[in-house]
């Protein structure tokens, strides 16, 4: 290992001229911190003033804003029940109601006239008849004259038509000219406008 070194020794004018300059030096530099301290102290409060000034004027509105977007979110509930009124307008029709009417009962044939229509409606079923014709047939089937003469009535059919399908049986039994079909129905109890329009509808 080398030599111990020895220690940096400064001379004497250094030391003084060190020590003389030192307190002149540290007195301008506090006095000079002191003067910039206390300028940068009522800066800083200067600013500190104006910042919490600027703060309160600020926060004042963004509290009063969210106090009142707040207050306009706020759902409003009501306990109270709605009740909806159906009120029936002036102009609306008044329907009246028909009331069923009960007709009355027809009162029972006597068993002759009941019969003598039932037995008219078959005949009619079966073939054409004039009104005279199927009162004559009826009365051949021992019914009298008032209840045969009752029965055609009630069944009362249509008399032109009944002469149409007269005048069609009798074409297809046999032939006729127009002047004799019309003879043949009269004969069988058809008026004459009955007798043609019979014919008529046969095309003779």
């Amino acid at each position: 290992m080398g030599g111990k070194k020895e220690p940096y020794r400064k001379n004497a004018l250094q030391s003084h001229g060190a020590g003389i300059m030192l307190p002149i030096f540290i007195i301008a530099g506090l006095t000079g911190c002191g003067a910039t301290n206390e300028k940068d102290g009522s800066a800083s409060a200067a600013v500190t003033t104006s910042v919490e000034r600027e703060s309160a004027t600020s926060a004042t509105p963004r509290t009063s804003s969210a106090m009142q977007s707040t207050e306009t979110t706020q759902p409003t509930t009501s306990t109270q029940p709605t009740v909806t009124v159906t009120t029936r307008p002036d102009t609306a029709p008044l329907v009246e109601t028909a009331q069923p009417t009960t007709a009355a009962p027809a009162p029972a044939l006597p068993r002759a006239q009941s019969n003598a229509v039932q037995s008219a409606k078959d005949y009619l079923n079966y073939t054409a008849f004039s009104r005279s014709g199927l009162i004559e047939q009826l009365e051949f089937e021992g019914y009298s004259t008032a209840d045969a003469t009752f029965a055609v009535d009630q069944v009362s059919p249509d008399w032109n038509e009944q002469a149409a399908l007269a005048a069609e049986n009798y074409l297809d039994y046999t032939s006729f000219s127009r002047q004799g079909l019309i003879e043949q129905l009269e004969y069988e109890g058809f008026d004459r406008a009955q007798a043609t329009y019979g014919v008529n509808q046969t095309g003779l």
